[in-house]
């Protein structure tokens, strides 16, 4: 089937869209168009340009023999920093108190359309690192690393609490949690990660940072990295916190339990380090 110029646009873009940090080699679109690979070329500039323009991401050329081109999604500051916003207004919302300081977060994180932007914010933050896969705890985190992965296109694994037979062997190791100070187990499948990935971690809340340094410790016992952290909220917290590098959508100010009232602010997502190595 021969494709007229436009039409050929518009379906490169949207795979290319679908497939993001994919190497799509120009012989493919060549064969698939029927189209001459200088024409693809040219094609591609296009949509590089619009790309760009438009805020919403790039194309990466690699060149040589086994060459081609990767979408890389970004987003544009502007639309981050008003959904941001957006986020804190809905988190301080005063309904969400529960008994004891917690907050009701089970329905952002059940928002198709909240976790498509939480997952795109997060996955533009770390589009120029080498990403393997990207890992979280159960249960809350486990939305949030699925929208993550959709737009960095690798896997993601769960980290449990507690030993599963369905998981088969399981690396468990023991971690203190950094606010209560608790010791608390967590494993992971020996067949969920390969030795020396590159791990993004991510997760729903961050207090202390102890569930985070824990899974920092279990990729120690794959031999993998930790290329970053992101989080979705992190909360205020007057002792040192065990984690340092990290980048987070929100952060929970304060929560006045008498008056009702939760201050939510921009967490560090533009100034935050998310890069380990």
């Amino acid at each position: 089937m021969k494709f007229r110029r436009s039409e050929r646009l518009v379906d490169m873009t949207y795979y290319l869209m679908n497939h993001p940090r994919e190497l799509v080699s120009l012989t493919h679109f060549s064969g698939l168009y029927q189209a001459a690979k200088s024409s693809i070329s040219e094609d591609l500039v296009i949509i590089k340009e619009t790309f760009e323009n438009r805020g919403i991401g790039t194309l990466q050329t690699v060149s040589g023999a086994a060459g081609g081109v990767k979408y890389i999604p970004k987003i544009k500051q502007e639309e981050a920093e008003e959904f941001i916003q957006h986020l804190c207004e809905l988190i301080a919302d005063p309904d969400r108190l529960l008994p004891g300081g917690y907050l009701y977060m089970t329905d952002l994180l059940g928002d198709s359309q909240i976790l498509n932007e939480v997952g795109k914010l997060l996955a533009s933050a770390v589009s120029d690192l080498n990403i393997d896969v990207v890992m979280t705890v159960a249960t809350k985190g486990i939305p949030i690393a699925q929208a993550v992965a959709h737009h960095l296109n690798v896997p993601f694994i769960i980290v449990r609490r507690d030993n599963k037979v369905t998981e088969g062997s399981t690396v468990s190791i023991n971690y203190v949690s950094g606010s209560s100070k608790r010791i608390q187990m967590m494993s992971l499948s020996k067949r969920s990660l390969k030795e020396g990935s590159r791990v993004l971690i991510v997760d729903d809340f961050m207090k202390a940072g102890g569930t985070i340094n824990g899974m920092v410790d279990l990729l120690k016992e794959f031999n993998a990295t930790v290329a970053g952290i992101g989080v979705l909220v992190e909360s205020e917290y007057q002792e040192e916190r065990l984690v340092n590098e990290y980048i987070s959508l929100a952060k929970l100010a304060n929560v006045d339990m008498k008056e009702k009232k939760i201050t939510v602010v921009k967490g560090n997502y533009f100034s935050g380090q998310v890069d380990f190595l």
